[in-house]
């Protein structure tokens, strides 16, 4: 009798000679599977890797890892942000899911954990997984699970500098007069009101009731009521709601993230707008807010960030225009009189 074995991965590569040959995954991003399909070889090591996955050593990190996507901390995520993390828990599982907790009592553990975040090509993901790693520990010593303690400061290797890059009049005006209504829509609606891509593609026409839009931000779970600008309710008046979502694309359709952004960057280019993302109108919105001299509580309040932190907030967002000079220095001249 032949048994069918769901969810293998198949990988077809070939080999330094030139030989095709095929590789077989427990599933995506699984252990890899040894023998022949159909033998007693190949059934036994696709048992052994799915009884393993589903009942992981509580002992090791494989068990805090499947402890915190049971748990309501990974549960309450944003979809997005759970994807995301899934990525980084097959790496860190990779390199450590066999790691006993008892090793973590280890202080040299960290400088491995660092090593190996130090070894991966790309800086960004680097730190993207370090943090993740970082985070699984936390939990688990919050738990009583192990006493280790994550590092409190640990330089980044990846170090972003976008403070300058902000959508200038000019830029937008370009934008504009090249892009679609539903394109012309999004870079409204993210200018006046400095919300995150994510958050925007996502809001529904109840969210704007002719004042003010009301949501909750998926990354921090803060809710934030932002009173709607002359403009961006003159564009919100006369759209069509053709959608529960406000932002579709041309057919009336809720916009996937992809293809909103394939259709953004096509924009970019046709406009001539080089060097800026989406998500540069969020700082840009920010650098407005200044502009117009709102204090840090005013701009946190309509960006959602905490007052706390929108010190540094505004030094990663806020670029250096003219207008804060010109703006200063007549403070300045005023002060003198």
């Amino acid at each position: 009798m032949r048994v069918t074995l769901k969810g293998i991965h198949t990988a077809k590569v070939k080999l330094a000679s030139g030989e095709p040959v095929t590789y077989y995954y427990a599933w995506r991003n699984g252990p890899r599977l040894v023998g022949e399909p159909g033998s007693a070889e190949f059934l036994a090591s696709f048992n052994a890797a799915h009884a393993s996955r589903r009942e992981p050593d509580a002992a090791t990190l494989h068990g805090v890892i499947a402890g915190y996507k049971a748990s309501q901390d990974f549960l309450g995520l944003a979809p997005r942000t759970q994807s995301d993390y899934l990525k980084h828990f097959s790496r860190i599982e990779k390199a450590f899911g066999t790691l006993p907790l008892a090793a973590l009592e280890d202080a040299r553990v960290t400088m491995d954990f660092l090593q190996w975040r130090d070894d991966m090509a790309s800086p960004k993901q680097a730190d993207y997984h370090f943090s993740t790693l970082m985070r699984l520990l936390s939990w688990a010593r919050g738990r009583g699970l192990t006493t280790y303690r994550p590092p409190e400061r640990v330089e980044h290797r990846y170090h972003p500098d976008r403070a300058e890059k902000i959508w200038e009049e000019q830029q937008i005006a370009a934008f504009m007069a090249v892009a679609s209504e539903p394109m012309q829509l999004a870079l409204v609606l993210a200018l006046e009101s400095g919300q995150r891509q994510g958050d925007l593609l996502t809001l529904p026409w109840s969210a704007y009731d002719g004042q003010w839009i009301r949501l909750r931000q998926a990354k921090s779970g803060r809710r934030v009521n932002i009173p709607v600008t002359r403009r961006l309710r003159a564009i919100l008046d006369s759209a069509k709601r053709s959608s529960p979502v406000i932002l579709t694309d041309g057919r009336g359709s809720p916009w996937p993230e992809k293809r909103f952004r394939k259709y953004w960057a096509a924009t970019c280019r046709k406009a001539g707008v080089t060097g800026l993302h989406f998500h540069d109108l969020r700082g840009t919105a920010v650098t407005r807010l200044a502009e117009a001299e709102c204090s840090h509580a005013e701009i946190a309040s309509i960006t959602g960030h905490s007052s706390r932190s929108v010190n540094a907030i505004l030094d990663k967002y806020l670029a250096r225009t003219d207008k804060l000079a010109v703006a200063a220095i007549a403070k300045l001249e005023r002060g003198k009189q």
